[in-house]
């Protein structure tokens, strides 16, 4: 068809002579083809909220069966919420007069049934060397706590001493009893202070037990155990066995035990 036809042709549809002008028919415009249907997605974020209830759920349960056994809430309380023990560090601490001071770290308070990870934490925030002090003040507590925080002393190659301290840095007299004689004696060197107090007694379990002498004989077996380790004289145990008060030792007995290795003078 020539350009002339094509012409004639539309003008046939603008120019009709019975009538308005005639607007030629449009060619539909080409069909795309329908866009996939697309699967669903998995709901990845409903999952990750299930596996997130499910741990928390496991983590609750075992929570809840650890805090059922007995002592439990006590160990958990000493560990996060309340420590019955304090703790400070002296930079300089003077014994016996002299004017050569070492750090120490000065505990005190009852020993709690979380005592030793406690202590722990606290020696090693206070960067002790070995020979440096722990310096104690404790009517005792735990038994097996106080025996854990002897061994980590003598593991550090600590001396241990019984008192408190001025704001100079001058030790003052104190006192240490039952439980807190193990934790005193794991010091590699155990200085007595003049006018500090060391107290020994026999050790009983406050928990039920089936037979309480033979409970009470292997306590005595592992005291005599831990003691003769530190190299401390069997004596005390004797010492320990004798009454169920305290029994406050003078200078003389410590040394000739050798609970106490090097007696201080008056500071």
């Amino acid at each position: 068809m020539s350009t002339e036809d094509s012409q004639d042709g539309e003008n046939r549809f603008r120019r009709s002579p019975t009538g308005p002008a005639v607007v030629p028919p449009r060619i539909p415009p080409r069909q795309l083809p329908p866009p996939p249907v697309q699967a669903p997605r998995r709901n990845w974020h409903l999952w990750s909220i299930a596996l997130f209830l499910l741990l928390v759920s496991g983590v609750c349960i075992r929570a809840y069966r650890d805090l059922s056994q007995p002592d439990a809430w006590h160990y958990w309380k000493d560990q996060y919420v309340s420590p019955s023990l304090t703790s400070q560090v002296i930079d300089t601490l003077y014994l016996n007069g002299s004017s050569r001071g070492r750090r120490a770290l000065f505990v005190s308070g009852t020993i709690g049934p979380a005592a030793a990870s406690w202590f722990r934490t606290r020696l090693d925030q206070a960067n002790l060397a070995p020979g440096d002090i722990v310096l104690l003040a404790s009517p005792g507590g735990d038994l097996s706590q106080a025996v854990i925080m002897g061994e980590i002393i003598r593991s550090r190659s600590l001396a241990t001493a019984v008192g408190s301290t001025d704001a100079s840095g001058r030790i003052k007299p104190g006192y240490c009893a039952s439980a807190c004689v193990l934790a005193y004696a794991g010091g590699k060197t155990r200085y007595g202070v003049l006018g500090s107090a060391l107290g020994v007694h026999r050790f009983v379990t406050t928990r039920p037990v089936d037979d309480p002498v033979a409970e009470a004989q292997r306590i005595s077996g592992a005291v005599l155990g831990y003691m003769t380790k530190m190299g401390v004289s069997s004596s005390i145990v004797e010492a320990m066995s004798e009454t169920r008060d305290i029994r406050w030792l003078s200078p003389k007995q410590a040394l000739a035990m050798n609970l106490v290795t090097e007696q201080l003078a008056k500071p």
